[in-house]
């Protein structure tokens, strides 16, 4: 029996299985699907900034048991196109050389982490078990000798992911203070090498973020680095140093280290290069979506997709379809991008939501956090446990109207 295999059990990799068990079906079609990876769950990594991190998975076998889809504990650690197998480090140890016929790299992204005298007590929010980390260390905070900056978080670069952990580090750092009677004590201190706060959401939303910050009393510095981090603070480029208990790492991210077992080309960020159909140029039988394809968003804006949620469910919707359609003898269906929008988090001061690559405001505030809490509790969640559901959301052709730019305020204010 044919095979496709899925590497990844990310949003891109879930709903790359989802959109080829959905050609399988209307087809009538008889080949297995196979989805490798090493835990269990779907971990919902746009919330990993919010606390009790530990809710925010759901179980795999939930979403890919009705559709009739593997699940196989393990790793991709290598793979050869030309004989079309891949080498898989099996969650027990042993390693598996497995045979497919189409291939999807879905493997996402990781953060860069520094190299830095200290580095070891940086946190960060990249995965379950660091966000968990995370936690724990500010519910433990009360209990630390009271030292200067036992309440003082520094938040390492100022882009999304930064932005969104520094604004609920204010509130989640005063729900353990007023405990304690030190919620005075709290102070939140964003560090950026660029000169300007989200140097790469441009300056649209920025009079918005800026206010928002202003309002939670965030500070800022700005065209400086960390130099060196110990557990009691950090030492900064300019020679300043910041007392500190909590210091958490958000700059940088890179694909998956499997695109480069695959041939092709890279681009700066790790990605693999893929034609209109998200085949890996150079390796036939390959396809790649999520935060491992290098794929156009805007073909005449000369803009890619993003390594974000918003792009990882259509890529993987697409992949999947093509691989199973390539498999078949099928059309496959050419790669559109919808419309890109962004919904920044800015904690007690509401969200920004904003419309197109040159990112225009369309909501704020409560408005703003309204569309953000719709997004992240209920649109990014694929269908667990029903089949009837989950098939038809995975078709390759489906917008979300959330994303519409058209519903920016329509959807928002209908949200309760």
């Amino acid at each position: 029996m044919s095979n496709i295999l899925i590497a990844g059990g990310g949003f891109a990799g879930v709903w790359s299985a989802a959109a080829a068990a959905r050609v399988r079906r209307e087809q009538g079609a008889d080949f297995s699907i196979t989805l490798v990876d090493p835990g269990d769950d779907l971990v919902i990594r746009p919330r990993l900034y919010e606390p009790n991190p530990e809710r925010m998975r759901v179980p795999l076998a939930r979403i890919l048991d009705p559709i009739g889809v593997a699940l196989l504990p393990g790793t991709v650690t290598d793979v050869d196109p030309e004989r079309r197998r891949a080498t898989i480090a099996h969650r027990s140890g042993e390693l598996i050389k497995l045979p497919y016929d189409r291939l999807v790299v879905a493997t996402g992204s990781s953060l860069v982490r520094p190299v830095l005298p200290g580095a070891d007590h940086l946190h960060d929010v990249d995965t379950i078990e660091a966000a968990r980390a995370l936690d724990a260390h500010i519910k433990g905070l009360p209990d630390r000798p009271a030292v200067p900056g036992r309440y003082t978080a520094v938040v390492v670069g100022a882009g999304f992911t930064g932005l969104e952990v520094a604004t609920e580090l204010v509130s989640r750092l005063r729900a353990v203070a007023e405990a304690r009677g030190a919620a005075d004590e709290v102070r939140v201190v964003l560090v950026e090498r660029a000169d300007e706060v989200g140097p790469d959401l441009g300056p649209g939303p920025r009079p918005v973020i800026l206010r928002a910050l202003d309002d939670l009393g965030v500070e800022r510095r700005l065209g400086v680095t960390p130099e060196s981090i110990e557990p009691s603070g950090l030492t900064l480029s300019d020679g300043s140093t910041v007392p500190a208990l909590s210091i958490v790492w958000t700059a940088g991210m890179r694909a998956s280290a499997l695109t480069n077992s695959i041939p092709g080309s890279l681009d700066r960020l790790g990605r693999l290069k893929v034609d209109e159909y998200l085949q890996v140029i150079g390796a036939p039988g390959v396809y790649a979506a999520g935060d491992t394809a290098a794929a156009p968003a805007d073909p005449e804006g000369g803009h890619d997709v993003m390594q974000s949620c918003q792009h990882a469910g259509p890529l993987g919707k697409f992949a999947g379809h093509n691989v199973a359609a390539d498999l078949l003898g099928l059309e496959r269906a050419r790669f559109a991008a919808p419309p890109y929008v962004t919904c920044l988090d800015l904690g007690p001061a509401g969200a920004v939501f904003t419309t197109g690559f040159e990112r225009t405001v369309r909501l704020t505030g409560e408005e703003g956090k309204r569309r953000k809490r719709t997004i992240n509790q209920k649109w990014i969640y694929p269908p667990a446990d029903d089949a009837a559901e989950l098939l038809p959301r995975a078709d390759h052709q489906l917008v979300n109207p959330m994303l519409r730019p058209e519903n920016a305020r329509s959807t928002a204010d209908s949200v309760a």
